[in-house]
């Protein structure tokens, strides 16, 4: 695969996540990737599609197996409800394991609808001898990178605590084309419901700004305008590191108030604040009375993974988001929900770091790039 100059990419499920994020991802990197293939249960969906990426009628499929099958693939894009995420990634998986150069999988977050599935999940690369990237595009967003950076470099001192605050207006936005008018999320099949399909955002977040979670302790309620589903979770959470802070998620309705509470890092040297992550800009302001203001390009996420498995796939660099580190922003999610039944704290992750030292999607040997902002 290292001589490959276009990749060649089949995917599995042509909706609202493939049309509105990860097509227009494809078509800025044309030079990079070219779609061959397309599957989605419903016919209509890839037949409408199959135009516009210029694909013939044997491009098409109903059956991701079959899909899989080809030998033609470099790539193979998963974009499938929460409750079949591990069942097709599994099953993809298994058509095209023992080739001597299986596809690239990518497979979406969160990984799995339980924990014990989210587990398997994470082992499949292993147990099948395929590379499998998480498109957990939180990531691979340009603001999260740079607060990370800010944190570990110290800028504005040893941090002492933060506090989080997520909004959704599901209530609004499930009366709308948006993501959340889905039957499925609006009466889910899994745990969590809503809040284990934004806020597993929001731990991968968290975790890759300030490392391994020690422990989680939850309160929340749930409301009729969210349709019975958890509306407001507040936790404290404690990292490894041994810093604290607080993380609240609200889907019952938008803030009113502006600024927005939005990120808040608190250092002894400054603080840092982010209203929203399509501000397009992350505040820094210093105890001696100075300030600064760091642009960066909202929503960037969809196509840095994109790059990322290209420069994998080309032994540039490692897959920087592996099942590894999304089966920890899950299982966080479940050791919240863990706590809310339960009432009491619940542990996280066991070690410092969670990133496994991985090489080229192939084995070839690759070298990570610094991140360029």
């Amino acid at each position: 695969m290292a001589q490959t100059n276009i990749l060649n990419v089949g995917i599995i499920g042509a909706g609202m996540a493939f049309e509105r994020l990860h097509l227009p991802a494809y078509q800025e990197l044309g030079d990079k990737f070219r779609i061959t293939a397309l599957c989605d249960l419903d016919p209509e969906k890839t037949r409408a599609l199959a135009g516009p990426l210029g694909l013939l009628e044997e491009d098409l499929y109903t059956d991701y197996r079959e899909l899989a099958g080809r030998d033609d693939l470099q790539v193979i894009d998963i974009m499938v409800p929460i409750e079949l995420n591990y069942k097709v990634t599994a099953g993809v998986a298994e058509v095209v394991s023992g080739r001597s150069r299986p596809p690239a999988i990518i497979g979406e977050k969160p990984l799995a609808p339980t924990l014990a599935q989210a587990k398997a999940h994470m082992e499949l690369a292993k147990k099948y001898g395929v590379p499998i990237l998480i498109a957990e595009n939180y990531r691979y967003n340009e603001d999260v990178n740079i607060l990370r950076d800010l944190v570990r470099e110290g800028h504005t001192g040893e941090t002492a605590y933060f506090f989080y605050h997520r909004i959704q207006d599901f209530p609004a936005d499930m009366r709308k084309d948006t993501f959340a008018a889905k039957e499925w999320r609006q009466h889910p099949e899994f745990p969590g419901g809503i809040f284990y399909d934004s806020g597993v955002h929001d731990m991968a977040a968290l975790r890759h700004i300030f490392g391994g979670i020690d422990e989680v302790f939850a309160f929340g309620r749930r409301q009729d305008s969210t349709l019975g589903q958890l509306a407001v979770v507040q936790v404290n959470l404690r990292f490894l590191s041994g810093l604290t802070g607080q993380y609240t998620f609200y889907a019952g309705g938008r803030e009113l108030i502006d600024p927005p509470v939005g990120l808040r890092i608190i250092g002894d040297k400054g603080q840092i604040y982010q209203a929203d992550r399509n501000s397009g800009v992350i505040n820094l302001t210093y105890a001696d009375g100075s300030a600064r203001a760091i642009p960066y390009r909202p929503q960037r996420g969809f196509h840095n993974e994109l790059l990322n498995l290209y420069n994998a796939c080309t032994g540039k660099e490692p897959i920087a988001v592996t099942p590894e580190m999304a089966f920890g922003d899950a299982k966080t999610i479940f050791a919240i929900l863990e706590s809310l039944a339960e009432g009491v704290p619940v542990p996280v992750d066991e070690k410092p770091s969670y990133t496994p030292d991985y090489q080229g999607v192939h084995g070839e040997k690759a070298t990570a790039q610094p991140a360029e902002y």
